[in-house]
């Protein structure tokens, strides 16, 4: 079966390449323009969006009758919290806001050790699914995704 042409412009859309010739540098050298590719792309992508959300912010911005709601949507808002704030200060309300910080910083801890245990469970099994109690066959998931890059100097 001979390979069909990939074009150097990667397309939003585009599927990875898979690998029939063997030659895993080139597949990698492939996927890692398409990565650049893709970088480039979103860049750009983001300055667009934020050249025209500045152009709707300023005609916001410029309407009078908007500006005169705003102020008085932000006053509502200060009066607003000010409320919350009082009622944030009951006991009653305090337990429960403090145990509710409990409750999803246990959630958080239970979901970062189901993702230890699917990713173990993946490596030995094999396989992408697993059947919940409830008899509901689940797909394990990964989303990868790219940061920059940041270096945090101590200066003494």
């Amino acid at each position: 079966m001979a390979d069909q042409d990939t074009t150097e412009d990667a397309q939003v859309d585009e599927a990875p390449p898979t690998v029939n010739s063997g030659n895993e540098a080139e597949l990698l050298l492939r996927i890692e323009e398409m990565v650049k590719t893709h970088i480039t792309q979103i860049d750009n992508l983001q300055e667009e969006i934020t050249k025209r959300k500045e152009m709707v912010d300023d005609i916001f911005g410029n309407d009078e009758t908007y500006q005169e709601h705003d102020k008085i949507a932000k006053e509502a808002a200060k009066i607003r919290s000010g409320t919350k704030a009082q009622i944030m200060k009951r006991p009653d309300v305090a337990d429960l806001t403090s145990k509710l910080k409990e409750l999803k910083s246990e959630q958080s801890d239970l979901k970062t050790g189901l993702s230890d245990y699917l990713r173990e469970y993946q490596r030995l099994s094999g396989s992408n699914e697993i059947e919940g109690d409830d008899g509901e066959m689940r797909e394990i998931v990964y989303t990868a995704k790219l940061v920059k890059r940041t270096f945090n100097f101590k200066s003494k």
